[in-house]
């Protein structure tokens, strides 16, 4: 790490403050689709960090952000996903629930259902999210709503992997529910919209800093590796300071760099890899194409 970003570090509460809250007109409601099935690392959601699971700990940051009416965790129907909803229940947290497979589907039907006029999709594997982030990226949503049909902080991604962010007018996401047919932009919700920019305004919200940690910091949820560095992060930092941020954790890591090599094998892997020949705005710098999963190279 340079010396002007450790210098920034020490300013963060100056460098992300939001600007000065004022009260939208927009219903917006933030959607956290979450399910006990992962493929990779099966119940994942509802493993413990400090006593309390994952997903209530990301509710938690999220809670902390100021530019949203309303959290919703968007689950499915299956059986296996009555422990989030009851979770959800137990914890007064509002939660929907919906189509396994179809997760635009269940972002649609989850906006509809609590009359949303902008629909914010953060995932359930960022439980290391920053508030002050997603202020920033809906805030600059709500500044230039007459400009773009669709603003995030992904296209492209700055910030450190898991602080994703997107920000969908309903009527956008209607429009996309209609048209979009490919089983991966059902999956993903978003890819119809950010993959055609002939047909959608995009906008983007870069780190402004100028910096590019998205193929370098890896604090989003998919394996084991990644699940014992974000209880690391929240061991070291949780205690004495539970609304900490982005800086905070770049500046542990920066002290304790074995933290960061706890899932370091999996940095840049993200599911853009198996999509490449469809998609026509990610390339494989954004990605990545293999990794060593300690016996076998993988894709």
């Amino acid at each position: 790490m340079d010396f002007k970003l450790k210098i920034l570090i020490k300013m963060k509460n100056l460098i992300i403050t939001p600007y000065s809250i004022q009260k939208s007109d927009m219903n917006i409601i933030i959607i956290v689709q979450a399910r006990m099935n992962s493929t990779r690392l099966p119940g994942k959601v509802l493993l413990p960090i400090l006593g309390k699971s994952i997903l209530f700990r990301q509710i938690e940051r999220i809670k902390q952000a100021r530019y949203f009416s309303k959290v919703v965790v968007a689950t499915t129907k299956e059986t296996s996903d009555d422990l989030i909803a009851k979770l959800c229940h137990n914890e007064e947290i509002e939660f929907f629930r919906g189509d396994e497979k179809d997760v635009l589907d269940r972002h649609y039907r989850a906006g509809l259902e609590y009359n949303a006029d902008v629909v914010v999709k953060i995932p359930s594997d960022c439980p290391l999210i920053d508030p002050k982030i997603i202020d920033k990226v809906i805030k600059y949503y709500q500044d230039n709503r007459e400009e773009y049909d669709f603003v995030s902080n992904l296209h492209p991604a700055t910030y450190p992997d898991g602080n994703d962010v997107e920000v969908i007018p309903m009527s956008v996401l209607e429009y996309t529910h209609t048209r979009a047919k490919k089983s991966y932009e059902r999956e993903h919700t978003t890819p119809f919209i950010w993959d055609n920019p002939d047909l959608f305004r995009i906008g983007n919200c870069a780190w402004e800093l100028g910096y590019n940690f998205s193929m370098s910091h890896r604090w989003t949820l998919d394996y084991p590796e990644d699940y014992h560095f974000i209880s690391e992060v929240y061991k070291k930092l949780y205690p004495s300071n539970p609304a900490f941020g982005l800086y905070d954790i770049l500046s542990l890591v920066e002290d304790h760099p074995e933290i960061m090599e706890i899932n370091n094998k999996y940095v840049g892997v993200n599911w853009y890899r198996k999509h490449l020949h469809q998609l026509k705005t990610v390339d494989k710098s954004q990605t990545r194409i293999e990794y060593y999963d300690g016996q076998t190279a993988a894709i």
